[in-house]
C-alpha cells in the first residue's frame, strides 16, 4: 500500500470514530485547508531569508503540523471527492513543463503569460 493510501486510510479512521463526516462538506473542508494553509504562513509572516532559517532550526517541528493539518484536509478532500493526488499531481506536472519549458523560465519567476 502507498503511503498516501496508508495516510489517507488512517485520516478515515479517525474521522469515522469521532462521526466527523457530518460536517465534512466539499465546501467547509475547501475552508479548513485554507485556514491550515495560512497557519503555515503565519511561520514565516514579516521575516527574512535569514531570520527564517533561523526560526526554522527550533520551530521544524511546528511548521511540519501545520504542514500535515494541510496534507489531511488534501488527503480527505481527494478521497471524498474520488481524486486521485498521485495522478492528478502527475498531470499537472506535465501540464507545467509545457507552459514553463526550461529554456525560457529557467531562473526565472515570470509567469508563463508575461514572458
Amino acid at each position: 500500500m502507498s503511503d498516501i493510501k496508508e495516510i489517507t486510510k488512517r485520516i478515515l479512521k479517525l474521522r469515522d470514530e469521532r462521526d466527523w463526516k457530518q460536517f465534512h462538506t466539499p465546501k467547509d473542508m475547501a475552508l479548513s485547508l485554507v485556514l491550515e494553509a495560512t497557519e503555515v504562513m503565519e511561520h514565516f509572516q514579516w521575516k527574512t531569508r535569514e531570520e527564517v532559517e533561523e526560526y526554522i532550526k527550533t520551530h521544524k517541528d511546528e511548521v511540519g503540523e501545520e504542514l500535515a493539518d494541510v496534507l489531511y484536509w488534501v488527503l480527505l478532500m481527494c478521497h471524498d471527492l474520488d481524486i486521485d493526488i498521485y495522478e492528478a499531481s502527475l498531470k499537472k506536472m506535465e501540464k507545467s513543463k509545457k507552459k514553463y519549458p526550461v529554456e525560457k523560465f529557467k531562473g526565472r519567476a515570470d509567469k508563463y503569460d508575461k514572458l
